[in-house]
């Protein structure tokens, strides 16, 4: 096969992914590593994340808006088709990446790169995610996944990153791996790695604990229209501000916490722990709306697609990017 000789990396600024660039450079060869670092209202500066790519080896680092496309194109077709992941998990970290992959592929053929490559390692179903969004998308292109290939512990990848001068983001004391969005929050590894184990409070942000949310339970009017939100309480919001506002209202209730064991498609299973709260309340609310609105015979069926919605399988996903 032909060398590489640029590529296009899908960029956190975590562990991985910072990795990734010096691995890429002298473990492949490749000459130009070019990262995109995807602006998912994750409320982080990403011109700070995107200076460590420079400052790790990457030739050039791209930003780009997906804020708007990921709540229109993929948040609000989940919440009419309520789609949850094992009927529990919302898909937030998930409809992410499709439109992560769309824009790799589109960045790749603007800049003529050999390949794209991401860090997803081999135990999780975004690597299938990002897989068959980009093999869809296109089929010409290389992937190249250093993290599922370099064998290499958390720790370990930690230490070779430090070799390049790249700082740890996670330490012994927080040694979660989390990603986040306008959508929520998923964290894993560290003592979450036991399902025994509590979840700490220490790990989630959006959402308070019981002890310290309102004694008073708050009504919450949701307007839909269409099968998609378009108000809450009287005011009419667009469709960025609908998620922000049912992330804060639910959120401080304490709702929208989950924590649970998945079945990923490699055949293992894995604790993962989530915040949800505006999506989870979001697709309840429209449940409870459907309820008064579709007759059995409909609900039934609509309960079969749904499942098939909210599965690991991106064909769905991917009409909706068309």
């Amino acid at each position: 096969m032909q060398q590489v000789k640029k590529v296009v990396l899908a960029y956190s600024g975590g562990v991985d992914t910072s990795v990734c660039i010096p691995y890429l450079r002298n473990e492949y060869g490749i000459s130009e590593v070019v990262t995109f670092v995807a602006d998912l209202g994750q409320g982080e500066d990403l011109e700070l994340i995107r200076q460590k790519a420079l400052n790790s080896g990457a030739s050039q680092s791209i930003v780009g808006n997906l804020v708007n496309s990921f709540v229109e194109r993929y948040a609000f077709p989940a919440i009419r088709a309520n789609a949850l992941y094992l009927n529990k998990y919302p898909l937030s970290t998930a409809l992410a990446r499709p439109l992560i992959a769309e824009n790799l592929v589109n960045i790749a053929r603007e800049i003529n790169a050999d390949a794209v490559a991401h860090g997803c390692t081999g135990k999780g179903n975004d690597q299938v995610r990002f897989d068959l969004a980009i093999n869809a998308l296109g089929p010409d292109l290389k992937i190249i996944t250093p993290a599922r290939e370099w064998n290499m512990s958390r720790e370990e990848a930690i230490v070779y990153g430090e070799k390049f001068g790249i700082p740890a983001p996670v330490s012994k004391k927080s040694p979660y791996s989390i990603d986040v969005n306008l959508l929520g929050r998923s964290i894993e590894a560290g003592i979450l790695e036991d399902p025994m184990q509590e979840a700490p409070e220490d790990i989630f942000a959006i959402t308070s604990s019981i002890d310290n949310s309102p004694d008073s339970p708050q009504d919450i009017e949701i307007v839909f229209k269409n099968g998609f939100p378009v108000g809450i309480n009287d005011e009419y919001l667009t469709p960025v501000e609908i998620i922000q506002k049912a992330n804060e209202l639910s959120g401080a209730h304490g709702f929208g916490r989950i924590d649970m064991i998945e079945d990923r498609v490699v055949g293992i299973k894995s604790r993962e722990i989530y915040e949800t709260p505006g999506l989870l309340l979001l697709i309840k609310a429209h449940k409870e709306l459907e309820s008064i609105t579709l007759n059995l015979d409909v609900l039934d069926f609509k309960g079969i697609v749904e499942k098939k919605m909210g599965s690991i399988s991106l064909s769905r996903f991917l009409v909706w990017t068309s």
